[in-house]
């Protein structure tokens, strides 16, 4: 491939991620409002929901947001009843955070299983070769983001 093509190429790539990245936005927003939540907390939720019990400083780190945003986002969660504060034994003054799976996935699974469906039947259209470089290129691209977002957060 000759540079200018390559060039053009790349182009056109940059332009799809940026249009998939702003549309995955669009999107999980529109989600949220449909369950109730906003934007920030449905995503959260998601990161909250990967662990079976967390402290509000897991989370602070998982997130990077402050202690107090993190209680107000706990507090908000609590009160929607998608997770919930336990003490423990040892030390009644420490906090674990507990998700409530069984009530998220009951607010998020059937859009979620509608998006699956729909995620499912694209992805039969490509090949193994292709689906393997798709794969490779998201693991990349995350891991670049995760590092960016580490070095943003210091």
């Amino acid at each position: 491939m000759d540079s200018q093509k390559k060039s053009e190429r790349l182009d056109a790539f940059r332009k799809a991620s940026r249009q998939y990245s702003d549309t995955s936005i669009l999107m999980h927003e529109a989600i949220a409002r449909k369950v109730g939540l906003s934007g920030a907390d449905h995503k959260y939720l998601g990161l909250i929901l990967q662990h079976t019990e967390l402290t509000a400083g897991d989370i602070a780190k998982l997130t990077g947001l402050t202690t107090g945003a993190v209680t107000g986002l706990i507090d908000r969660l609590e009160k929607k009843n998608l997770l919930e504060r336990r003490f423990t034994q040892e030390d009644r003054r420490k906090v674990i955070i507990v998700p409530n799976v069984e009530n998220s996935m009951k607010l998020l699974q059937p859009i979620f299983a509608e998006l699956q469906r729909r995620t499912a039947e694209l992805t039969t259209t490509f090949s193994e070769t292709e689906l393997q470089a798709i794969e490779r290129y998201f693991t990349g691209a995350t891991i670049l983001m995760k590092e960016m977002t580490n070095e943003l957060n210091r």
